[in-house]
């Protein structure tokens, strides 16, 4: 079987391997087991192999490059209107070649392989929707456009959409779906952890505006101005680093809040381990693999309402949605700091909950879809 794959993530080759975003790459190695060789539609960067980024696994992989584009300026737009043409025929051509179509939304480039994919209805076809499928929420027209497309039965045929969710009325094309970070095999039992000692908080993400960071910042700064021993470890990079470090540093806070950039894998695991709640209050989700990950080592999410996180909190309890206030922020942390016997409890509902989604699970779904 030759698979396309059609993404917006950028690749970067080196001496012969192709690198991309390390959660994407594992996930994708997963598919490659059982392909023979993968055709990838992909804009590429000449930019050093960073931290956060892995190669492909298999022994017959190629990139076909083309042009990155946004239109999130008028000069933009008319940029890009001269390299659509060209992009929509470069993914025609190896939508030609291979057997299996699968395309990773949403972004312009998935945008253009829901349109370009129409030509090919006796293909089959695969797309993971990263993003939030939640059919009430607020999302940018071409978003809206995608999940029209992919799950209308008429233009989009022979397709599994694979979404984070389970929602009302979707059509045939919609199949709800997870993201896994871990196998059985690497599942180890936690100590219970206690809170009358330090309290641990971590926050796992981009210090972008839309994560967000700087609420978890200024929540544990309160939760230390109300006498609680407090740690916050943050963990992921971005354009708000600076303003992140301006306020730690003016308010004295270098002793309680660390800024670790990004590190591998194995380094955030260790601090799942050693965490008490993760502070994550992000205004767009799909399915958040930091809360599941979070759950899955003993460390309790205080997270936002979006997509999918109220199923999988499990409605409060295995876990707290909060607002993106400070204020409902700390009550949320409080209410488990001042009843331990209901932190211990939610601990161990979201560790067993989350322990049902393995890599080993994920494999054995990806399996059946490509064979199906």
């Amino acid at each position: 079987m030759i698979f396309g794959i059609i993404t917006h993530a950028v690749h970067k080759v080196k001496d012969g391997q192709i690198y991309a975003y390390e959660p994407y790459v594992r996930e994708m190695n997963l598919w490659a087991k059982y392909v023979d060789e993968i055709i990838i539609v992909a804009p590429i960067s000449n930019d050093e192999i960073e931290r956060i980024e892995i190669a492909y696994h298999h022994p017959k992989i190629k990139v076909v490059s083309i042009p990155n584009f946004d239109i999130t300026s008028f000069k933009n737009l008319i940029k890009s209107l001269l390299v659509i043409p060209k992009i929509c025929w470069m993914i025609y051509k190896v939508m030609k070649q291979v057997d299996h179509i699968h395309l990773r939304c949403p972004g312009n480039i998935g945008l253009l392989g829901c349109l370009v994919q129409i030509f090919f209805p006796s293909k089959q076809k695969t797309a993971k929707y990263a993003g939030n499928w939640d059919p009430q929420s607020k999302q940018p027209v071409t978003y809206k456009f995608q999940k029209w497309l992919l799950g209308n039965s008429f233009l989009t045929k022979k397709i599994k959409v694979l979404v984070y969710g389970d929602w009302p009325n979707q059509s045939k094309n919609i199949l709800p779906f997870f993201t896994a970070s871990y196998y059985e095999s690497e599942i180890e039992e936690i100590e219970e952890k206690d809170l009358n000692k330090e309290i641990n908080l971590i926050f796992v993400g981009g210090l972008t505006i839309g994560k967000q960071p700087l609420l978890s910042v200024q929540a544990a700064h309160k939760l230390i101005k109300k006498g609680y021993n407090i740690r916050l470890d943050m963990y992921g990079d971005g354009v708000m680093r600076n303003q992140l470090e301006s306020y730690i540093s003016s308010n004295q806070l270098e002793n309680h809040i660390v800024l670790h950039g990004n590190v591998d894998k194995d380094e955030v695991k260790k601090a799942f381990q050693a965490s008490h709640f993760l502070i994550f209050i992000s205004k767009s989700e799909g399915w958040p693999k930091v809360v599941a990950e979070a759950m899955f080592w003993s460390c309790l999410p205080i997270s936002s309402k979006v997509s999918c996180i109220p199923y999988m909190l499990g409605n409060n309890t295995r876990g707290k949605v909060v607002t993106s206030s400070i204020e409902n922020i700390v009550e949320g942390v409080e209410e488990y700091i001042l009843n331990e016997e209901l932190y211990q409890l939610q601990v161990t509902n979201a560790k067993v909950w989350s322990r049902e989604y393995t890599l080993d699970k994920f494999d054995k779904e990806i399996e059946k879809l490509l064979h199906a």
